[in-house]
């Protein structure tokens, strides 16, 4: 229930705080260039979420191809799905976060941080991975 409310608290708080941050940023640097921006984050993103997509795709096939399973391949997948998505929402705050999810080295240390609260969450019960 608690992922639920910060999932809730996401959904109501980031909209908010896009809208404002897209007001203030067209009266600093006028509306044009907000919409440039928002049009040039999503082409960029774009580009870069097909570049690392397809190297994710490489490196799975690569795992498999030498037996072995292909847990980074499945984190980098997952993080370039949720970076892309977030990309195309226009704002600055969501454009951040879809880079940090897209970049690699930026995307490492999110994916200890979901290997952490993953494995707390088997600890505590919470979840159940099952094995083949």
């Amino acid at each position: 229930m608690p992922m639920f409310r910060w999932l809730l608290l996401f959904i109501l708080v980031v909209p908010a705080l896009e809208i404002g941050l897209l007001v203030w940023a067209g009266n600093w640097i006028g509306p044009l260039w907000v919409v440039l921006l928002i049009i040039l984050t999503g082409i960029v993103g774009a580009w870069l979420a097909k570049q690392q997509g397809l190297e994710t795709i490489y490196n799975f096939r690569q795992s498999v191809a030498s037996g072995r399973v292909p847990q980074d391949a499945l984190l980098d997948g997952a993080c370039i799905l949720v970076g892309g998505a977030v990309l195309l929402t226009p704002g600055f705050i969501t454009d951040a976060i879809g880079f940090l999810l897209l970049l690699p080295p930026t995307r490492a240390p999110i994916k200890r941080l979901i290997r952490k609260w993953t494995r707390k969450m088997m600890d505590r019960g919470t979840i159940t991975i099952y094995p083949k």
